[in-house]
Parts: structure tokens; sequence; C-alpha cells
């Protein structure tokens, strides 16, 4: 099998930026659709800041002698090496192309890259973002805030259904789910930090921030238990 057949099993996310003097960069993710695990040329060496011993958030639950690297740090490496000379406030035509349909939209960097680390996160064995992985399958380029909470409460109350089916407890009332995302908003903090003295511009790490943000305003939404914006969408279906 070529290489080429063989990305055309996996699930392709394709973000090509095109700047207005005409120079167009392509940043490709591939993955696994069978585990939804990110697919990535492997190093035999990754930068020393990459080390778990280094990278690892306060409350990481890797075992830094069994893990040497941090698997977010390694696939992030690639990220702010590609995009290290693109400033996070340039403008771009940025058209997404995965297996099912393409996504175009006119807007910063900052926003598309956002994205990539979206899909990147969740994906790259992180046991603390590996929850988010059906997020992935079903990946919503430059979703707003309301796109987002609602995928997010819709795919974990989908799996709390699952569990329920299957016998188990299910948390109908997102309690863990808050946890989850208080999780994440340490993660991204901590990430954000990290890598601010690496790269020459401030792609990645405003791209860290557009994605706090979008927790920040599910973790709020969850904290005041106040879900009436997209309550009133479902007013037929409450009757």
């Amino acid at each position: 099998m070529s290489i080429q057949d063989e990305k055309n099993n996996y699930l392709r996310y394709s973000y090509t930026f095109t700047f207005d003097n005409n120079i167009s960069k392509t940043f490709e993710v591939f993955v696994d659709p069978a585990n939804l695990q990110l697919i990535h040329k492997k190093e035999a060496e990754y930068p020393e800041w990459t080390n778990l011993s280094n990278f690892a958030c306060p409350h990481c639950p890797l075992n830094q002698i069994e893990n040497k690297y941090c698997p977010v740090a390694i696939n992030l490496k690639e990220i702010i090496d590609f995009f290290s000379d693109m400033p996070s406030y340039s403008v771009a035509d940025i058209t997404v192309e995965t297996n099912n349909r393409n996504y175009f939209k006119r807007t910063s960097v900052q926003s598309g890259v956002s994205g990539v680390i979206g899909i990147i996160m969740p994906t790259s064995g992180c046991p603390i973002t590996t929850k988010l992985r059906p997020m992935v399958k079903f990946h919503l380029p430059f979703a707003s805030i309301d796109e987002t909470e609602f995928r997010v409460f819709s795919m974990y109350l989908f799996a709390q259904y699952l569990k329920h089916r299957k016998g188990d407890w299910p948390d109908w009332e997102m309690k863990e789910l808050k946890i989850l995302y208080d999780d994440i908003l340490k993660m991204n903090q901590n990430i954000a930090r990290r890598i601010a003295d690496l790269e020459k511009k401030d792609t990645s790490i405003n791209a860290v921030v557009v994605l706090n943000n979008f927790a920040d305003s599910v973790a709020f939404s969850l904290d005041e238990d106040d879900l009436s914006d997209l309550e009133s969408y479902f007013s037929e279906l409450l009757k």
C-alpha cells in the first residue's frame, strides 16, 4: 500500500492559509478513524522543552518515569515550527478540507491555528483531553461559542445515554464535565505559559488563548447552571 493510499484511510484535516501576497501554506492533520488517535511522524529525539518533566501540567496524571515526553508538547512542536513566522493578527483566506466537505473563512491566522490545535490536543494521547475525541470526528472549523457549547453538551450527554444503556451510572447533571473543563482550563493556561518563550511570533500562544476562551465559556455555563440561551431553541421539544 502506498503512503497516499494509507492516508486515504485516515480522517484528514487540511488547513490552507492564503495571504494577500498570494503565498499559501498548508498544514495537514491525519487521525486514525478506528481509535481517533493522531497519526504523526515520530522523531528519534525531541527538544528538551518537550520533556514531560519540563512541560507537564500541575495536574498531569502521567508518570514521568514511564513517559519521557509530553504527548501534547511533541505534537505542538510541529505547529510552533510551522507557524513561527506568522503573526496571529495576520488575516488570511483559510480553507479547510476534510473527508466529507470543505470550509472557508477569511479570518485571523490564530483562528485557523486554534482549529488545528483543537484537533491535535484530544488525539495526541494526553489523558486529560482524550475524552474530547468524539469532537474531532465531527470537527467544525471556525465554530462559534454557541456551536461549541452545543457540540460539547450533546457529545457528553450522548455518552451518558450510552453509559445508561450499558447499565452504568450516567452523569445527567454534567458534574464530571465541569471537572473535565476545569482541568482543560488549567492545561491551556499551562501550555500558553510554556510555549510563550519558544516562538518568534505569537500565533500558537494566541491560538491556545482562543481555545481557552471557548473552554472558559463552557465552564462558565456549567458553573452558573444557566443554559437558557440554548434552551430557547428547544421550545417545541420541551412541550
